[in-house]
């Protein structure tokens, strides 16, 4: 019998992602085939060596005096593996395919697949706190083959490092829609307003947040419910601000919502096969643009 070598595409995070270590299937439908095999694995090398010398990284039944310039604490890091159940038959297969890897397009995929399992945990376990990852968060991202076991442990027979860019900074045209994006946000002028109490988050903003990351993923179903809520909040917030160039903005959003009231209404029955992802997206994408629009002009930190 041949060698069976399998694909994978691996990433470390600086932080303890919360589902206990081990294998996971992920299937599409019930008694389904296997789609992919997630492995976690908690690489605690680091608390071992600060335990050694004394180091607080593991929990003390009691309080200890705290020196005036403490070294930066050790952290745990987690390793999630994602792979392929379908085996390769010979290594020309999996040189072909690591050839051939759309670099964004598996790490992406790769991404929604242990975000799949984050976000199931966190039902499974009923902690909030628990929170999906994106790419730019991770140490390294890797892809590459190797035999099952092998593969399942971590370790490959041959791998590349993947580089990651942030969506924009790609072609000229794109890097200069994400740079107007990133002025028209000013993430540091709010967040000054923000902190200093000059001013207050809209309890749309939040929901526009929870929708995009539900749609984002595929949950269409919470997206609408969202959005129909984050609709009703923003032109009520927007309106109270009395801001007469968000007027026009305004207007189109509640004539978008009369459409998202409907696919919110489906998502209730359980309607999801029902549901028109299309003006879900749209009318969400247009509320981003008009959040986007009130922090370019809209608050001073005077």
């Amino acid at each position: 019998m041949g060698q069976r070598l399998f694909i994978f595409v691996q990433m470390e995070f600086p932080w303890i992602l919360g589902p206990p270590d081990g294998r996971y299937l992920l299937r599409a439908e019930r008694d389904g085939e296997p789609e992919r095999v997630v492995v976690i694995d908690t690489l605690a090398a680091t608390r071992d060596r600060k335990a050694a010398r004394g180091g607080s990284i593991l929990r003390r039944s009691s309080p200890t005096e705290a020196p005036p310039e403490p070294d930066p604490e050790s952290v745990s890091t987690t390793r999630v593996t994602v792979i392929d159940p379908i085996s390769l038959s010979s290594e020309n297969q999996a040189r072909a395919w690591l050839e051939d890897l759309g670099g964004d397009r598996e790490v992406l995929a790769a991404v929604a697949v242990v975000n799949r399992v984050l976000y199931s945990h966190r039902i499974a376990s009923a902690d909030p706190h628990v929170h999906e990852v994106s790419p730019a968060q991770a140490l390294a991202i890797r892809a590459g083959w190797g035999e099952g076991e092998q593969v399942a442990d971590g370790r490959w027979l041959h791998a590349r490092v993947l580089p990651w860019k942030r969506p924009g900074h790609g072609s000229g045209g794109a890097l200069r829609v994400g740079r107007a994006r990133s002025l028209a946000l000013r993430p540091q002028e709010r967040l000054a307003e923000l902190l200093g109490a000059h001013g207050q988050a809209l309890g749309c903003e939040e929901l526009a947040l929870r929708a995009r990351l539900d749609l984002d993923h595929g949950r269409t179903r919470l997206a609408a419910l969202e959005l129909d809520r984050a609709l009703a909040l923003a032109a009520t917030e927007l309106r109270s601000e009395t801001r007469p160039d968000l007027d026009i903005r305004i207007a189109e959003l509640e004539q978008l919502h009369t459409g998202v009231v409907e696919q919110a209404t489906g998502a209730l029955a359980k309607e999801v096969a029902e549901l028109d992802v299309e003006a879900v997206t749209h009318a969400l994408e247009r509320l981003e643009a008009a959040l986007r629009a009130r922090s370019a002009t809209g608050f001073s930190l005077q």
